[in-house]
């Protein structure tokens, strides 16, 4: 009889009840046979919610695994232990676990391990001991297991070994900085997503998920002590200790909130859970770091958060408005809001006298304040607006007090060189921003202390960004300082010993707890600032104070700051002048005479001001012709007229003197003053306005240039000819052209433009031509509909047939666990990718589907074992950007997938991941929401293919 004929017979087999010990033992019968077959189980009661249970065996020589008569997989050697995912298996009540067991010599030995995390977050392990029972047939003459001794005995020695972060050796560090692990997340300690330094020194780090927080002591740079702590508040993805409390930003007894613990009596444990702020909206685009100036608290949210809408109107930011012409166009994946997406709160210590300290940020994850007391976020890009012109990199920001860094959504995003925007200190292109921190406590030379860490999770590296002051704020540069395959960095901090601590983890992959030190060479002279950049930033933060004071005195400060050549103060005047009632300096910036202050003060006014101020203002204007204004004062001139367009709509009465004044000026010498200059004459009607368009499109060097050019032209409805009609939607059917600039190529290699299209962007390019196409003539919509139809600027040519496979296993990450390490073809690979259709879903390098997330360097945040796991247990780790909805209907029906839009009372859902159709449900149908815990990615996709195939697969995903 061979194992494989036991295996048939497992569903036959009864168990018993057991219990748990604390070290595994080697086990066997009590005479050991060459060749010997025998059974080993045990029962295990588990209590419903079990989220997490991991069965790990080793054997002299072979084993065959079953749990609740399922096999489980087989481990066949004792050198390799075998780790299977049984969570699938059990149920709540008793468990049945059975292990047939197989030598082939005169040594024979189990050894079993079972770990399960419960719902509350405890672990509760079970290990082979004197208490599993033992038969030579299975069904009858069961006896208590032989113990052979304890895990490390010989001749076995140590097999189990824990779960392991990346090596620090395996780690690119550069020249100067050393990194050490410190250590990495045992079973059950979650997947870590922030961390901090409390008052007496420990570090204390947040799990993702449901599992405790964790606080550890450190000693000469090592972890001596580690401990669970009982917080009411957990997955928290920012962490603070300030004012004597311990702010945690994640779930408690008050849902998603920013909770505030202390403890009153000093023994060391909480006494106090208050939420001070609860937030609407959650999740990886939800709440996020903390910080503080030593008098206030600080929040970052994501783009997922509703912005307190409470907090506005005496709040440094508080202009919400799109301004923009033609309206924007949605991306139609977003949350449709028209205010700020992401933004930073500013609250006394117990959460009154929130406000909003700065906005216009997408997703930033984290805030820190530099040496200089100035604060900064790493925001985030959107990854599916690649090749369009409203593309923003991931960047850092100079988040002052009232700065709108300009993120709306859809296209309605602020170009960085308009008066109205706070341009980023840097771009740094790709990745996904985590933590940041200042490096001004550190004992690193002064270059470092001078910058900031960053973290990015998907290009798995830690940044160094250097700020080089420029007036009243900063001007940026970056280097990799920690880069790794996979470094899945999600936050940073400095310890109290000068070093800068970092985590990784996220999604449910392994973290790991790490330690940055810079080796020094001799003594180092600091420097000193130029006194002139430190008086800027005073005179800013001064106008920021002013808002709210009366006298003639502070309007006079404000006013000598409006025409600065620094435009970051020029910025914070006109806010603080904003601030002040409009009847106090109407008069005033009606009457100015300087050009840019004039400018300044009535773009002002059109913010501040109503629809009657709207004919001084444009009145006012004439004051300073565009044909002697510089490039900057012409480009604020022309943002001041499209915000008044956009807010108080185009008078009649100047209508033709703006055409005749705008028009002499276009085509204009720069990209930006074209881009508005082409808005506004399109707005006004211009009859000139399309072949000029038409032109500079053709001439563009970017793909993004044309495309904006596109899109201004969708509203446009005179002056068109029957061949500029051509010329235009036959454009959409063309492939990109092969040019690129240099900061493109930079960020996305030699490949050019096709690969840098994100996942909106067809959806994009669908939106302008069906909105060009429903203003034209309904004589014209006939002749020129075969000009519409068909998909705009494909960027992959059509997928070939997939051929039939045959059913080869259905593959358990358990199954491959023991040929997980071996190498894979990357060019077979690609094979596999596309005979399983992942494309459908999912991009690789700028082409494939949008339903998944991009794929795109996957291996910097995912290890090895992570990939396989996505591929065989999908569900296993689903991301809440990629959830289906379950929603249930009143008449008793459950529809399941994603939600696109609600407006109007009616909610658009996506059925069917591949080739699904969009369904209409009455909100009013709608009896309740839940996020499904099944992915859309299909059960078995790797079924069809053998084990080497899986690993080519892996080995195409882990390309750099």
């Amino acid at each position: 009889m061979t194992i494989r004929w036991w295996m048939g017979c497992l569903l036959m087999i009864p168990g018993l009840l057991f219990g748990a010990a604390p070290e595994p033992h080697w086990i066997w019968g009590g005479v050991t046979a060459d060749n010997e077959l025998r059974f080993f189980r045990r029962t295990l009661q588990l209590p419903a919610g079990v989220r997490k249970a991991i069965l790990t065996v080793a054997c002299d020589d072979e084993a065959v695994v079953s749990v609740n008569g399922q096999g489980m997989g087989r481990n066949e050697s004792w050198k390799q232990p075998t780790s299977m995912d049984v969570r699938r298996s059990l149920q709540p009540g008793a468990n049945q676990v059975l292990i047939v067991a197989r030598n082939s010599g005169p040594s024979a030995g189990l050894l079993a391990r079972f770990e399960a995390t419960l719902a509350d977050g405890s672990i509760q392990t079970i290990v082979s001991d004197e208490r599993w029972e033992t038969s030579v047939n299975g069904a009858t003459d069961w006896v208590p297991a032989t113990d052979r001794g304890a895990h490390g005995t010989a001749p076995w020695g140590v097999v189990l070994k824990s779960p392991a972060a990346v090596a620090a050796e395996a780690l690119r560090v550069a020249d100067g900085f050393r990194v050490e692990l410190l250590r990495s997340a045992d079973a059950g300690e979650g997947s870590w997503v922030s961390l901090t330094f409390d008052p007496k020194g420990r570090l204390w780090i947040s799990p993702q998920g449901s599992e405790p927080l964790l606080r550890m002591t450190l000693r000469d740079g090592r972890v001596s002590a580690v401990e669970t702590v009982p917080t009411p508040v957990r997955s928290a993805m920012g962490l603070l200790w300030a004012f004597d409390s311990f702010y945690v930003n994640g779930r408690g007894t008050n849902g998603v909130a920013l909770y505030r613990l202390r403890d009153r009596d000093g023994d060391d444990a909480f006494d106090v859970c208050d939420p001070i702020r609860v937030w609407k909206g959650e999740g990886e685009h939800g709440s996020h770091g903390l910080a503080s100036d030593g008098k206030s608290l600080f929040v970052v949210n994501g783009n997922g958060v509703e912005v307190p809408m409470d907090t506005i109107p005496l709040s440094p930011a508080r202009d919400v408005a799109d301004d923009v012409i033609p309206p924007r166009l949605e991306e139609g994946r977003g949350s449709g809001r028209k205010a700020w997406g992401g933004h930073v709160l500013r609250m006394n210590p117990d959460g009154t006298g929130a406000e909003i300290f700065s906005a216009g940020q997408r997703n930033a994850y984290d805030i820190a304040f530099n040496g200089d007391g100035e604060l900064f976020a790493f925001d985030s890009d959107h990854e599916a607006d690649w090749g369009l012109p409203w593309y923003r990199a991931n960047r850092i920001l100079h988040c002052f007090a009232g700065a709108d860094h300009g993120y709306r959504e859809g296209s309605a995003k602020r170009a960085v060189d308009l008066e109205d925007a706070v341009a980023p200190v840097v771009e740094v292109g790709l990745g996904s921003p985590t933590g940041l921190v200042s490096g001004s406590g550190t004992g690193f030379s002064a270059k470092y202390r001078r910058a900031l860490f960053a973290g990015d999770w998907s290009l798995g590296r830690v940044l160094a960004v250097h700020l080089t002051p420029q007036g009243s704020s900063y001007e940026g540069a970056f280097e990799t300082v920690v880069q790794g395959r996979p470094l899945n960095v999600t936050d940073l901090a400095v310890g109290p010993d000068g070093a800068v601590y970092f985590i990784t983890g996220g999604r449910g992959t392994q973290s790991g707890l790490y330690r940055l030190t810079q080796v020094l060479k001799g003594a180092e002279n600091p420097g000193s600032e130029d006194g002139t950049r430190v008086a800027d930033r005073a005179r800013r933060r001064g106008l920021d104070a002013l808002s709210g004071k009366e006298g003639t005195d502070a309007l006079e400060r404000i006013w000598g700051a409006l025409g600065s050549e620094d435009r970051v103060l020029r910025y914070a005047a006109r806010l603080a002048l904003e601030r002040r009632p409009v009847t106090e300096w109407r008069g005033r910036a009606l009457a100015e005479t300087n050009a840019v202050a004039g400018l300044t003060a009535l773009l002002a006014l059109t913010r501040a001001g109503t629809g009657a101020d709207q004919g001084p203002v444009l009145k006012g204007l004439t004051k300073w012709p565009l044909d002697g204004l510089a490039e900057e004062a012409f480009l604020l001139k022309l943002r001041l007229i499209g915000i008044s367009f956009a807010r108080h709509g185009i008078p009649d009465a100047l209508r033709s003197m703006a055409l005749s004044k705008l028009e002499r000026q276009f085509p204009a010498r720069t990209a930006g003053l074209n881009r508005e200059l082409s808005q506004l004459l399109v707005a006004l009607g211009s009859s000139e306005v399309v072949g000029k368009v038409l032109t500079l499109r053709d001439a563009a060097v970017t793909q993004a240039e044309a495309i904006q050019y596109q899109a201004v032209l969708r509203a446009a409805t005179n002056g068109w000819s029957r061949s500029d009609r051509e010329r235009y939607f036959t454009w959409f059917h063309r492939r990109p052209p092969a040019v690129s600039s240099p900061t493109v190529l930079k960020w996305f290699g030699d490949a050019g433009l096709k690969a840098v299209n994100g996942a909106a962007f067809e959806g994009y390019m669908r939106a302008i031509r069906q909105q060009a196409f429903a203003t034209l003539p309904d004589d014209e919509k006939g002749e020129l509909a075969p000009w519409v139809t068909g998909v705009a600027f494909r960027e992959s040519p059509p997928v070939d047939p997939v051929r039939r496979r045959s059913f080869v296993r259905h593959w358990t990450t358990a199954d491959l666990m023991d040929r997980v390490g071996q190498a894979g073809d990357a060019k077979r690979g690609k094979i596999v990718w596309q005979e399983a259709q992942c494309a459908a879903c999912h991009r690789m390098s700028g082409e494939g589907g949008d339903i998944g997330p991009d794929l795109t360097a996957v291996g910097s945040r995912f290890s090895r074992i992570d990939l396989l796991r996505s591929l065989t247990e999908p569900s296993a780790v689903v991301s809440e950007q990629y959830q289906d909805t379950v929603i249930s209907l009143r008449n008793g029906e459950r529809v399941v997938g994603r939600v696109k839009a609600e407006s109007e009372g009616r909610l658009t859902v996506r059925v069917g991941a591949v080739g699904g159709q969009d369904r209409v449900l009455a909100v009013s149908e709608v009896l309740s929401r839940e996020a499904s815990q099944v992915s859309p990615m299909p059960e078995g996709l790797m079924d069809p293919f053998t084990a080497e195939e899986v690993l080519d697969l892996l080995a195409y995903l882990e390309r750099p």
